[in-house]
């Protein structure tokens, strides 16, 4: 690779080096500036395996997608919808309701970005969700409503919730 020659006026040609630390002074610190937003950017994801990052990224993609039961597709989604499509686009085949994936899949004490959350009554899983992390989960709350990001620390989720599993690795 060529270097790169500055060609400064006879006038500056004593403050030469002067000019050139300040040059390097300034791409490094937009570098550093650069890397420090990527770093920021990558904590989020930091030590997820290629399939939960592959499943957080679908079910992000998701948001805003109308809520419509039985929906499966881009077009329209139920809670367990939004998994099966999520999961399978990470190339992992998930049952299809909520209470088949609550009763079929590995349980877990401690979820992880990726997993599903579990909400119903101690009888039957009616409601299921994509843990985003940071104390977030992802799903398609219902009718008239679109695929939402919300937090899991309102009494409501805590009152249902019944488990978590994990079918990524």
């Amino acid at each position: 690779m060529p270097l790169v020659r500055l060609y400064l006026p006879c006038s500056l040609a004593v403050p030469r080096r002067w000019w050139m630390v300040s040059l390097l002074i300034v791409l490094l610190a937009g570098c550093a500036t650069r890397d420090t937003a990527l770093n920021e950017r990558l904590d989020d994801t930091q030590g997820l395996s290629m399939e939960r990052a592959l499943i957080l990224s679908h079910a992000q993609q998701s948001l805003g997608t109308p809520y419509r039961f039985g929906g499966n597709s881009p077009d329209g989604l139920d809670c367990s919808g939004l998994v099966e499509m999520v999961y399978q686009a990470a190339g992992i085949k998930v049952p299809r309701t909520a209470n088949q994936q609550f009763r079929q899949l590995p349980a877990v004490d401690a979820p992880r970005p990726g997993d599903l959350l579990f909400f119903g009554s101690r009888q039957k899983a009616t409601h299921v969700g994509i843990y985003r992390g940071q104390g977030q989960m992802i799903h398609a709350p219902g009718r008239g409503r679109e695929v939402v990001s919300v937090p899991l620390d309102i009494d409501y989720w805590q009152q249902r919730f019944l488990g978590a599993a994990s079918p990524a690795r």
